[in-house]
């Protein structure tokens, strides 16, 4: 799996660019907030999403690391592809739309081209519990490659406890703590639990 690609910057336009690498020219799909990042770059380090169908091997490069999170968690929702992901990444950029998603925010993602009130709202239910705000720098914050919040929640579900308020209560202690081993996160979710 393809982490990053660093490279030079060989043909830039708003859908795609075209990396150098290794003496391979990489065609990497990226939004246009990441398009804004690259313009008065000649060389650049991608983070990579790799998309691989029966008819295509697709690249989505971000030029943030929490662009791509959010990139993933969007494509997570039933009904929503890369390249839908991609337009909503676009048409706000990753703070507003991560803002809109955790105040439920129904009328701002319904703004994109293409979603409609039912995608919105999905988004939103799906996305709400894995999105959450730091108020002071703004950061939109993500929980997908925390391994102790993984391994915290297996261990609260293995236990006896749903699924969906061990979620709850794990997400807002990582939310709080980020760099919580998964024993304490574990000790302190039993007593909230």
């Amino acid at each position: 799996m393809i982490e990053y690609i660093a490279g030079l910057v060989t043909e830039l336009n708003p859908a795609y660019v075209i990396l150098e690498a290794g003496s391979i020219g990489y065609c990497i799909n990226i939004s246009l907030t990441t398009y804004g990042a690259l313009v008065s770059c000649e060389s650049c380090r991608l983070w990579i999403h790799e998309a691989i169908r029966e008819d295509a091997y697709l690249l989505y490069g971000f030029a943030a690391r929490e662009e791509r999170e959010l990139f993933r968690l969007l494509i997570s929702v039933s009904g929503i592809g890369p390249n839908t992901a991609r337009v909503m990444l676009s048409s706000l950029n990753p703070v507003s739309l991560g803002n809109a998603i955790a105040d439920g925010d129904v009328n701002t993602i319904k703004s994109v081209k293409g979603i409609g009130q039912k995608t919105a709202e999905r988004v939103i239910v799906d996305l709400k519990d894995k999105i959450g705000k730091r108020a002071t720098a703004g950061e939109i914050v993500t929980f997908p490659d925390n391994t102790a919040r993984d391994e915290a929640l297996s261990a609260l579900v293995m236990l006896g406890f749903v699924k969906n308020s061990a979620t709850k209560v794990v997400d807002n202690l990582v939310r709080e703590n980020r760099n919580l081993p998964a024993e304490e996160l574990v000790r302190q979710a039993l007593k909230l639990l």
